[in-house]
């Protein structure tokens, strides 16, 4: 697997130095360029926010497709083909990426521009994603592993990232900051009023304590005061053993858990098999890394799955 990974990058990069063969090849067709700005994010949310900001001005390419987890998602040829044309790379960083550092270092695109939304964001360290005592120390810098990288779910995070993302569209193209910046005066605003829908929703329930498929939900409890208890680790694609299995139905009872959290990209079995056996129910609380095509084609978006989000959450713990 390693090796085919490695042939791809090489094929990559190759085809986009080598020269057509022949003056009738395909790739000498000519072929009409959009001058807007070409930008590539690294997963949803961050697909969303900088569409928003850009507008008509840009054309945006989110690198993981549709209904895909991006934990474990690793880009291939076309993919390096893409960067290598792109003016700009957003992505969150906090190890969310654990492909970037070796796909940057491949590129002969000495012009991308690469935006980390992460920059200056106080993270949460990985082991408080599980410490069901409370949260661990917190530190302000990256580095794969060390960090729980799920920062859009508290949205004044998601804000700090749109603040990046605007200042830098409006660096690399001046010619149109008034309407980047008009777009962050909108968006910033409903982000605002987001975090106090949350607040205002969340204040007086009396539970505090969800069980969620992944520890993805870390800023959103420290934000607003809620215990999360997660089925699996950081990344989805990890495993609960049996004693885990059995903590957590522990905890369920204990604390008259009501509700199993399950999300749309991950199997709900485990979350249903837990539900069944304490007679509670399942529901979705969405980590947003991503959207399935049903959900793109129907017009959601990070605000429509975050209100969806606390819909699920007052339902739960009322």
């Amino acid at each position: 697997m390693r090796f085919v990974k490695a042939f791809l990058l090489v094929f990559a990069i190759l085809i986009l130095t080598i020269p057509p063969l022949t003056a009738c090849s395909q790739a000498a067709q000519p072929q009409e360029t959009d001058d807007r700005m070409q930008i590539v994010t690294s997963f949803y949310v961050l697909y969303d926010l900088a569409g928003k900001i850009g507008g008509e001005h840009v054309v945006v390419t989110n690198l993981v497709p549709p209904g895909t987890e991006p934990h474990d998602w690793e880009p291939g040829a076309a993919d390096l083909i893409r960067l290598e044309q792109a003016d700009m790379l957003i992505f969150n960083g906090a190890g969310m990426e654990h492909w970037l550092d070796k796909v940057i270092t491949a590129l002969s695109n000495q012009d991308l521009i690469l935006v980390q939304t992460t920059d200056g964001m106080t993270l949460l360290s990985a082991d408080s994603a599980h410490d069901e005592e409370g949260f661990g120390e917190e530190e302000d810098h990256d580095s794969d592993g060390q960090f729980d990288p799920h920062v859009w779910l508290d949205p004044l995070n998601a804000l700090h990232q749109l603040d990046l993302i605007c200042a830098a569209l409006v660096a690399a193209d001046p010619e149109h900051a008034d309407d980047y910046n008009q777009a962050y005066e909108q968006y910033s605003a409903e982000l605002i009023a987001l975090d106090l829908a949350f607040r205002q929703g969340l204040a007086e329930l009396p539970r505090r304590e969800i069980i969620v498929a992944h520890e993805a939900f870390g800023y959103m409890a420290q934000a607003y005061d809620l215990h999360q208890v997660g089925i699996e680790g950081l990344s989805s694609e990890s495993e609960p053993d049996p004693a885990r299995m059995a903590e957590i139905v522990d905890f369920a009872r204990q604390h008259d858990v009501q509700v199993i959290f399950f999300e749309e990209l991950a199997s709900p079995k485990v979350a249903e098999a837990i539900a069944r056996e304490i007679g509670a129910r399942t529901a979705v609380l969405n980590p947003l890394e991503g959207l399935t095509k049903e959900q793109i084609v129907t017009g959601e978006d990070y605000f429509s799955v975050m209100r969806q989000n606390l819909d699920a959450l007052i339902d739960a713990l009322s």
